[in-house]
């Protein structure tokens, strides 16, 4: 396992966000021109609904939380990285920040309506193991979105690899933590491609799974429905 594999042990993707947690935000905005907010935004309209209990996993620095509280949903956000846990405190003090792992999640089955995780599956060592913990968190009917980078086809594919495979690990070199962004295409190269994650998300305990792509192809939504 190294950064240029693109997987990395648990305790090594903990400490390279632990690392980049200050400059997460920035680097989002700059890699993406804005455009991860109304993905965010969008992920958060489409799976929750007002009054829900809902999980959002991996959650960071916690803007995909914030959209489904802006919806008027109940919001328990979970990273393993304190580093990344300390700013989303900042944003919002009063949600309920977990310190805690999306394979061993800290919750009693069915507890959640509605469940998200933004650009953090790809990072977890056990896909399916995190599907399934995602899966038993949820009550009957509950929803799932997940929010990931994907693998452009056609017209966008060679700026996508001109951009996440030169222009952003060149400007990770300027951040503190900057292997991570090395890290980054090649962990989106190994991933699932978006049909095939759909089958894993259906086999995981999940119905009505479909998907949709943004920006040409860059980015994909995948949602479903808890069986």
């Amino acid at each position: 396992m190294s950064v240029a594999s693109g997987r990395l042990p648990a305790e090594g993707v903990r400490a390279m966000f632990d690392r980049i947690a200050p400059v997460y935000d920035a680097m989002n905005r700059t890699m993406t021109a804005g455009l991860d907010r109304r993905w965010r935004r969008v992920t958060a309209e489409t799976v929750v609904r007002p009054g829900d209990a809902v999980l959002d996993a991996c959650c960071g620095t916690g803007d995909l939380a914030l959209a489904a509280t802006r919806i008027g949903a109940r919001v328990t956000g979970l990273d393993f990285s304190e580093r990344m846990l300390e700013r989303a405190r900042r944003k919002a003090p009063d949600l309920q920040w977990v310190n805690g792992d999306l394979l061993a999640l800290p919750f009693e089955d069915s507890r959640f309506d509605a469940a998200t995780v933004g650009f953090g599956v790809r990072n977890v060592d056990d896909l399916e193991r995190a599907l399934r913990e995602l899966r038993r968190v949820l009550r009957h009917g509950g929803r799932l979105g997940i929010l990931e980078i994907t693998r452009p086809r056609g017209l966008v594919a060679p700026f996508y690899r001109l951009w996440f495979d030169a222009v952003v690990p060149l400007l990770g070199k300027l951040v503190p933590g900057g292997s991570a962004y090395s890290y980054l295409p090649a962990s989106v190269r190994r991933f699932p491609g978006p049909e095939e994650l759909a089958a894993l998300i259906a086999a995981a305990g999940f119905d009505s799974v479909r998907y949709r792509t943004f920006a040409g192809g860059i980015v994909a939504l995948h949602t479903a429905d808890a069986r």
